[in-house]
């Protein structure tokens, strides 16, 4: 029961907290900018000068120790006004299921929301994930230091764009299959999480090939390994070597 005994805190996998002594101005400034990134790779509406502000620009507004409250962002979707998000940058402390509570009481007394991205400096408990998944929206976690850097900006990562609905059913109809036919990519890769993919949702993959050549595959959204997923899943860290029925070849 709640309130009994320690919460234990969660490791975030492949990344580690950061401590005290390293989230400076500097690591705020990296991850709210990518953060910022993000956002406007969604389709929210995010201003260009907020992203490309300078790091002592931004240490002159928010200081070498910036008070998390005031790096909150929150955004609108530009073709749809009823969507709108807010991100959350949390302290250096452990969170607890309090610390989940207060976000809440916070954000929704001010905020009507359809979406929440929780920056967390440091690890969280798993009375507080279990307080995360109460949200009646969807609740987005990352560490400080995944958005440190923008990982669709490297130049080994393939590009990537979102079909809409319509792009997804043309597709469909053009090679005559199922939904289920297409290959797949996991909810929890790093670039689905970036653009913040719900199952179902597709994706064009764009590749260097040889020389001019440019290879493109089509990826469908899934959810986690335990879920039971087909042998033909893949992660868009790897690169794919090989073209199937859906990859098409263009020359420049």
């Amino acid at each position: 029961m709640e309130g009994k005994g320690k919460e234990l805190a969660v490791g975030s996998g492949l990344s580690k907290s950061l401590d005290d002594t390293r989230v400076d101005s500097h690591s705020y400034y990296l991850a709210r900018r990518t953060t910022m990134e993000m956002l406007r790779d969604r389709g929210y509406d995010v201003l260009n000068e907020d992203i490309n502000l300078t790091l002592q620009e931004f240490r002159a507004l928010y200081g070498e120790r910036p008070n998390v409250d005031r790096l909150r962002i929150s955004a609108q979707h530009c073709s749809d006004s009823s969507k709108k998000i807010v991100v959350v940058f949390c302290g250096s402390g452990i969170i607890k299921v309090n610390a989940i509570r207060e976000i809440a009481a916070d954000v929704l007394g001010r905020e009507s929301l359809t979406g929440l991205i929780l920056v967390l400096s440091s690890d969280i408990t798993s009375q507080a994930l279990k307080a995360v998944e109460l949200f009646s929206f969807k609740v987005e976690l990352f560490q400080l230091n995944e958005l440190l850097v923008n990982i669709t900006k490297h130049v080994l990562r393939p590009k990537h764009r979102v079909l809409n609905d319509q792009e997804k059913e043309s597709l469909l109809k053009k090679f005559s299959i199922e939904e289920q036919q297409l290959p797949k990519l996991l909810k929890k890769d790093p670039t689905a999480r970036y653009y913040g993919l719900e199952k179902g949702q597709v994706v064009e993959v764009t590749y260097k090939g040889e020389g001019t050549a440019r290879i493109r595959e089509i990826l469908e959204c899934v959810g986690m390994a335990e879920e039971g997923l087909p042998l033909n899943v893949v992660s868009s860290a790897q690169v794919l070597a090989k073209c199937g029925e859906f990859v098409e070849h263009k020359r420049h």
